[in-house]
């Protein structure tokens, strides 16, 4: 198992697309075995292929797009700076807002961070925003669709790890509340101080915010929704991923009269591509997640953890470390489809709920987006805003540090996590 892990580490170095990647390494643990044959890596790629849970991710992927057809994002956009446009880094603040709101909508951070990138960067670049300072406001705003529901990666993480989709929604609420406030706090702070503030810029009045409410409501009210729906037993996760498409559908052909045929050609070209993707990755690692159970990774690394200390929250903290470290290198979904299977059990040994390790490792290994070395949706935004990635990573430094400050707090007061799943379930 060691020279398939080395194989798979020099194969993304090399820069291998990860669904290959995956696959070759998985290929060649069933070649190199003396006991399974190559049939049952195959049988493990068809099974995966063949689970209903599944069917959220694409569903809830096409929806996505959908609505970003459906004038959607504009509508977000105008209720977010009527809110929060006014205060210091008023621009800033609708970035960290509109990616809370999005969150909801799309449930992809690198969506969301070049949706943002495009709409907002040459704004705030002009009116005398720094570019470094724009790109990390951006892009590690786009951090928060991690936990709010739709959130894709707490769908596979629930898929992986056999944890409720639904109370994994109801975790990442509070989290990703708490977020969005952190970040602002932040952004405000570096704002006021650099004198960030757009001219003759004022607390809106009530009947403006309602009037950006009304228009935006069909957007707010579509996670809402998603997780009444769940919880009151309406729909699973699977069948509320058919529904987000046909309630996306409806509201941009007859409530926003954005979405012809062209528009929705468009949403289904980008989600095809989206969904190959995400699917052929997870295909791939039904072999790798095969072998990891088959040569008791996750009890063995569990001994080891567990021999480093006694003390659950020491084991939990180093678990987050290593996932961390490991999402500067690894794509996230990567890293949920291949880690959860490993670490579910451990933290479940240690007494923590899987529930709350979902969210925080979720928070964790998308934080590797937004970070060098193999950050996607740090190159996207600096890509798109021309922004030179010294000046990023300076300017990201603040915005990071009150992430895993917040991380902290999520690890030592449980219950910001697991109080609404809890009242609810």
């Amino acid at each position: 198992m060691i020279w398939i892990g080395l194989l798979f580490a020099i194969l993304l170095l090399l820069g291998l697309p990860v669904a290959f990647t995956i696959g070759i390494a998985g290929f060649l643990f069933f070649v190199l075995s003396d006991i399974l044959p190559m049939s049952i890596g195959v049988q493990k790629i068809a099974s995966v292929s063949q689970s209903f849970p599944l069917l959220a991710v694409p569903f809830f992927v096409l929806a996505g797009h959908l609505m970003n057809e459906s004038a959607i994002t504009e509508r977000l956009f105008r209720f977010s700076k009527v809110t929060v446009g006014w205060m210091a880094g008023g621009l800033a603040q609708v970035s960290v807002v509109l990616s809370t709101l999005m969150g909801g909508v799309s449930g992809s951070a690198v969506a969301d961070a070049a949706m943002e990138a495009r709409v907002l960067g040459p704004t705030m670049t002009g009116e005398g925003y720094a570019k470094g300072y724009t790109a990390a406001v951006i892009a590690i705003s786009s951090l928060i669709t991690a936990t709010i529901p739709p959130s894709l990666g707490l769908i596979l993480y629930g898929y992986v790890g056999s944890v409720s989709i639904g109370q994994l929604f109801l975790a990442g609420i509070l989290p990703g509340l708490l977020m969005m406030l952190v970040l602002m706090l932040t952004a405000y702070v570096i704002a006021r101080r650099r004198g960030y503030r757009s001219e003759g810029a004022r607390p809106p009045r009530f009947g403006e915010v309602l009037r950006a409410l009304g228009d935006a409501k069909f957007a707010l009210a579509f996670p809402v929704l998603l997780v009444v729906s769940i919880r009151g037993g309406l729909f699973t996760p699977s069948e509320v991923g058919a529904f987000a498409v046909v309630y996306a559908i409806l509201v941009g052909k007859l409530a926003h009269k954005a979405l012809d045929g062209r528009a929705v050609l468009r949403a289904f070209e980008a989600a095809i591509c989206d969904i190959g993707m995400i699917m052929l990755i997870i295909l791939m690692s039904g072999m790798i997640g095969y072998a990891i159970i088959f040569e008791q990774m996750p009890q063995s690394i569990a001994q080891a953890m567990l021999g480093l200390s006694s003390e659950p929250l020491v084991i939990f903290a180093l678990i987050l470390v290593m996932l961390f470290v490991a999402g500067l290198f690894i794509e996230s979904t990567v890293l949920v489809l291949l880690l959860t299977p490993i670490f579910v059990p451990i933290v479940q040994k240690i007494g923590v709920d899987p529930v709350h390790f979902g969210v925080l490792m979720m928070t964790i290994v998308t934080l590797g987006s937004m970070t060098p070395p193999v950050g996607v949706a740090m190159y996207t935004v600096c890509a798109l805003l021309d922004c030179d990635i010294g000046s990023y990573v300076k300017e990201s430094l603040p915005f990071i540090l009150a992430v895993l400050l917040l991380v902290a707090a999520l690890v030592l007061l449980p219950d910001l996590v697991l109080f609404i799943p809890r009242t609810f379930f």
